[in-house]
């Protein structure tokens, strides 16, 4: 192993060091959730459907048209 190579792996060690010596942040100071005096932002009802479209059966389509369609060399027919 040459020197080089060892000092690159003294920085890259002393460099994980470093990051995982870092003091943790603080945390922020949030509300006692068993205090009820806490004030509690109202939150609208949305219902889990709104914005889905409604589907219903629908009759049945010409299937051998429909195929051709989506084939490769589509409108060539047998």
């Amino acid at each position: 192993m040459s020197f080089r190579h060892a000092v690159l792996g003294v920085v890259a060690l002393a460099s994980a060091v470093a990051g995982c010596s870092s003091a943790p942040l603080p945390q922020a100071a949030s509300p006692d959730p068993a205090d009820p005096q806490v004030p509690v932002t109202a939150t609208p009802y949305k219902s889990v459907l709104s914005g889905t479209a409604a589907y219903a059966p629908v009759g049945l389509k010409p299937w051998r048209e429909l195929n051709d369609s989506v084939a490769p060399g589509a409108g060539r027919s047998p």
